[in-house]
């Protein structure tokens, strides 16, 4: 099993695991800890995101100083101790401790994907991002139809277990990556060398993190309750259905991986990032008609919109980031994705309550055309240039 192969390896068990529960916190807490109030799903999915975005960062720094492979031998063991104490969990508090301690230690696998990208050239970098964007759908399809399953035939705190044997084997996987690549301990620290151009890359992430902040926060809306909604709308009781019509956005990430694969004109990032915009913008708007036909159109339509945007807002960091910031730079980025997530998060609870499901169609839709227009002043429009003065040669 080769280096590139195992990582990703690592990443599916790592996104399946971890995607279980996102379609169906509702039912988890309520079947769990009779828990039905829509709010608390929004705050407890807020806590999730703001605990791995302030401990990314901080992987990302000991990275600089411990090999990445030895870091996720030590934080899954403990993230698979902390999984069963989940599964243990008797209050409602107690499950919130022990769960977000947990996600503390899991966000360290983020780690993988600048990891794999330092080992791949720059023109290689569309593949990877889009592989990596495809992994994390199909895993999330994986972690739907398992969660879907778990819910459906055994008890919710199951998954708990489930989680934690993955945790177990990402520990092995990783002690075979060591004893096979001998890698070491302690990473050899290099000089930090400044360039001239450091205050302009750090203004285009600012931008860049600006534009993903506002785009997580708009798409990530629709997300807690579409489970409940798709649910609530076609009388559907299968967990599994639920789980497929969801992971319809994964499969659609795949067919555009595939198309970008064996097509052979590529179109500018911009132009394409402003293209699907306004597919996703139809396919938000699609998603809120009371039709399980049109609904699954329109998760079609997000579905590759959601992968375009993504994948090639995360390539505009990467053409400026140098392959020793990798790390950093990506945890600068997913602390804006995660700051949006964290805003989604608070937000949809009380569109929700005050109003119904197709509140959060309608709220996203809107949010990602104010990204796109946010997006064309600071990266397509062109910069304004002055105009020679006319003589004046009438009269």
């Amino acid at each position: 099993m080769n280096l590139k192969f195992s990582l990703i390896f690592l990443t599916v068990i790592s996104v399946v695991c971890d995607t279980m529960l996102l379609p169906f916190y509702p039912q988890f807490f309520q079947e769990a800890f009779g828990v039905t109030a829509p709010e608390h799903v929004g705050y407890y999915i807020a806590a999730c995101c703001f605990t791995v975005m302030v401990t990314f960062p901080l992987w990302a720094q000991i990275a600089k100083r411990i090999h990445e492979v030895h870091i996720w031998v030590y934080t899954q063991i403990i993230a698979g101790c902390l999984g069963l104490a989940c599964y243990f969990s008797t209050s409602l508090i107690e499950f919130w401790i022990v769960s977000q301690t947990m996600l503390v230690f899991k966000a360290s696998y983020l780690l993988i994907y600048p990891f794999v990208l330092r080992l791949e050239e720059k023109d290689k970098h569309l593949g990877v991002v889009g592989l990596f964007s495809v992994l994390m759908h199909f895993g999330a399809i994986g972690g739907a139809l398992l969660g879907g399953f778990t819910l459906q035939v055994l008890d919710p705190r199951d998954i708990y277990l489930i989680m934690a044997g993955g945790d177990a084997v990402q520990v092995i996987l990783s002690l075979y990556l060591i004893r096979r690549f001998q890698f070491p301990f302690k990473v050899e620290q290099k000089s930090a060398q400044e360039t001239t151009d450091d205050n302009q890359a750090g203004h285009f992430l600012l931008k860049l993190g600006v534009v993903t902040l506002m785009f997580y926060f708009s798409f990530f809306l629709i997300r807690p309750f579409f489970s409940s909604y798709w649910e609530a709308s076609t009388g559907s009781q299968s967990e599994v259905l639920t789980g497929i019509v969801y992971s319809i956005v994964g499969w659609m990430a795949l067919g555009c991986l595939l198309w970008g694969h064996f097509k052979k004109k590529e179109v500018p990032h911009r132009q394409r990032i402003l293209l699907a915009f306004v597919l996703c913008i139809s396919g938000l708007m699609l998603q809120s008609v009371d039709n399980w036909t049109v609904v699954i159109l329109g998760r079609v339509f997000f579905g590759w919109a959601l992968y375009e945007i993504t994948v090639r807002l995360e390539l505009l960091l990467f053409e400026v980031s140098q392959p020793e910031n990798y790390a950093s730079d990506f945890s600068k980025l997913h602390l804006f994705q995660n700051v949006g997530v964290l805003l989604s998060s608070f937000t949809v609870g009380i569109l929700v309550r005050q109003f119904d499901y197709q509140m959060t169609f309608y709220t996203a839709a809107i949010g990602c055309a104010v990204t796109a227009l946010m997006f064309y002043i600071l990266f397509v429009k062109p910069a304004p240039q002055s105009l020679p003065m006319k003589e004046a040669t009438d009269g």
